[in-house]
C-alpha cells in the first residue's frame, strides 16, 4: 500500500476524564453509566449524532428478544433502559418474546436523558482514530471531528466499538474470521401505508409463521426443536418463488432475500424489516462498508417491491426509512485474558471471576437456540481484558471468545451486561489505586449487585 508522511505536530486536548468509554452503543452506554454511578468522572465520546448504536442507527428494536418464560438474565441496566424506554413512549411489546421493541427515533432521546441523569459527559460527532499509549498503559485517544484533531486524555478507558477498534489501534493481537466465514450484515428498512389489518390476518391465518422457517434459504439455521414450532415473524417464501419465476432479481450475489419484521402499527407501518443478509463483508473494510451499504439499498427496493406484489396488505406500501447505517454482526474478536469457549456457553461455564450471566441463546453460525429452560453461562472478567495493554478494558460483542461464542455474547443485552461490568471495574482499579487487570473481583462483584446485577 501507498503511504505518505503525516508531519508531527502538537495536538490540543479536548477533555480529560478518569474514565473514557469509546461508543454509545448499548455496551458504552451501559459502561458509562455504571461508572458514573461509582463516582468516576466519565466521558461517553460517539461517531454519530446519537446514542444507541444498533438500537438508533441500524434500526434493530428488539434488545432482548430470545426472552421467554424461565429465561434467567443478568437484569441491572438491561432492566433499566427497557424501563426507561417503556416509561417514555419508546417502546412498545415485541411481537415474539417477553421483551420490549424500542422505538429507535425516541430512543434517542431516552439515550441522552439516562446519559444526562447518570452526570455523564457526552461527546457526539467525534470519532476515536487512535490510542495513546504510556509505557504499555491506556492514557487516551486522538479523535477527529468539526473541531479538528484532537486528543481525550482519561486514566481508563473502555473500547465499546463493536469492532474492537481502539484496542486494535493499542496493539491488543485479535482474531478476525475470514471474509467468507464471517457472519452476514444487513440493511433494515420500514414501510409506511401497509393496511396491518390486512397484513396481520394473512400472518395468522395463512402465513402461519415459525422458527422453523428460519432454516430455508436465507438463513438457513439449524433450530432447536424445542422452539421450531413457535411464532417468529418470518417471511421468505414469496422472495423464493419471486427469484424463481424471475419478477425479482438482483446483480448481486452476495444477497439473500428473507427474514423478519417488528412493530406493525394501527397507523399503517411496519417497521426494522430486516429482509435483506448480504456476505462476505468485512465491517472494519471502508470499501466492504461502502458497498454493502450500497448494495443493501438497492436490493430493500427490490425486497419491498417483491412485498408489495406477494403480501396480502403490503399493495400500497411506500418506504419509510433506512437504518442510518448497515447492520454488522461480527469482525475482530479480542485476544484477551481468557477466552470464551463454546463449551462454557452450552455446558453453563462457571467461573470464580464472573461478573455477568447471560441465558443459553445462540443466534448464528447455523445454529438457533432460545433459552427456554432456565440454564446460562457466566461471563469472565479476564474474558473483557486484553492482551498486551493496561488499563483498557473492552466490552460488547468483541471481547475475547471464539466465533461460535460470540454467536450469543454478541447479543445487545448481553452487551449491556459486560458493558454495565467494565464501567463498574474500571471505576472500582481507580478507586483502589491499581491497574484494570489487577482490579479487585470480590470488589466488582459487590458493586455490581449494589447496582442490581446478578453474576452467578
Amino acid at each position: 500500500m501507498r503511504t505518505i508522511r503525516e508531519p508531527a505536530k502538537n495536538i490540543p486536548v479536548l477533555a480529560e476524564a478518569d474514565i473514557l468509554v469509546i461508543g454509545g452503543g448499548p455496551a458504552g452506554i451501559a459502561a458509562a453509566i455504571a461508572a458514573a454511578r461509582e463516582g468516576a468522572e466519565t466521558i461517553l465520546v460517539e461517531r454519530y449524532g446519537c446514542f444507541g448504536g444498533t438500537l438508533t442507527q441500524t434500526g434493530v428494536e428488539a434488545i432482548a428478544w430470545y426472552r421467554h418464560q424461565g429465561t434467567v438474565e443478568a437484569g441491572g441496566l438491561l432492566k433499566e433502559i427497557e424501563a426507561a424506554a417503556q416509561a417514555m413512549g419508546a417502546s412498545t411489546q415485541e411481537c415474539q418474546s417477553d421483551s420490549q421493541a424500542i422505538d429507535p427515533h425516541l430512543f434517542r432521546y431516552v439515550c441522552d436523558k439516562m446519559i444526562e441523569d447518570a452526570g455523564v459527559k457526552p461527546i457526539l460527532h467525534c470519532m476515536a482514530v487512535d490510542a495513546i499509549i504510556d509505557q504499555g498503559k491506556f492514557a487516551g485517544v486522538l479523535t477527529e471531528s468539526k473541531s479538528g484533531r484532537q486528543a481525550i486524555i482519561a486514566k481508563r478507558g473502555i473500547d465499546c466499538t463493536g469492532d474492537a477498534d481502539i484496542a486494535a489501534r493499542s496493539g491488543v493481537p485479535f482474531y478476525k474470521a475470514p471474509k467468507e466465514e464471517l457472519m452476514f450484515v444487513t440493511q433494515i428498512f420500514g414501510c409506511r401505508r401497509v393496511d396491518t389489518k390486512k397484513f396481520i390476518k394473512y400472518v395468522e391465518e395463512e402465513l402461519k409463521p415459525t422458527y422453523r422457517d428460519w432454516s430455508g434459504d436465507c438463513w438457513n439455521q439449524k433450530i432447536d426443536e424445542n422452539a421450531a414450532g413457535m411464532f417468529s415473524p418470518y417471511i421468505e417464501k414469496v422472495f423464493i418463488e419471486a427469484l424463481r419465476e424471475g419478477s425479482l432479481q438482483t446483480q448481486d450475489k452476495e444477497v439473500s432475500f428473507g427474514g423478519t419484521w417488528s412493530t406493525v402499527t394501527p397507523e399503517g407501518e411496519v417497521t426494522q424489516l430486516n429482509m435483506v443478509s448480504i456476505r462476505n463483508i468485512d465491517c472494519t473494510d471502508v470499501f466492504d462498508l461502502t458497498r454493502a451499504e450500497i448494495i443493501g439499498r438497492r436490493n430493500c427496493i427490490k425486497a419491498l417491491e417483491t412485498l408489495k406484489k406477494s403480501i396480502p396488505g403490503f399493495e400500497n406500501a411506500s418506504l419509510s426509512n433506512f437504518g442510518m447505517t448497515i447492520g454488522t454482526r461480527e469482525s475482530r474478536l479480542i485476544k484477551g485474558l481468557y477466552t470464551i469457549t463454546a463449551g462454557d456457553v452450552f455446558n453453563q461455564g462457571r467461573f470464580e471471576d464472573s461478573i455477568a450471566i447471560f441465558p443459553e441463546f445462540i443466534d448464528g453460525r447455523e445454529f438457533l437456540v432460545l433459552p427456554l429452560s432456565g440454564r446460562y453461562y457466566q461471563i469472565p472478567y479476564r474474558a473483557l481484558v486484553p492482551q498486551g495493554v493496561d488499563n483498557l478494558l473492552v466490552a460488547g460483542r468483541c471481547i475475547s471468545g471464539e466465533p461460535a461464542a460470540h454467536t450469543s455474547f454478541r447479543n445487545m443485552a448481553c452487551c449491556v451486561a459486560t458493558g454495565q461490568a467494565a464501567g463498574i471495574a474500571a471505576a472500582c482499579s481507580l478507586g483502589q489505586g491499581v491497574s484494570v487487570k489487577a482490579a479487585p473481583i470480590p470488589l466488582v462483584q459487590e458493586a455490581l449487585t449494589a447496582q442490581g446485577v446478578r453474576y452467578q
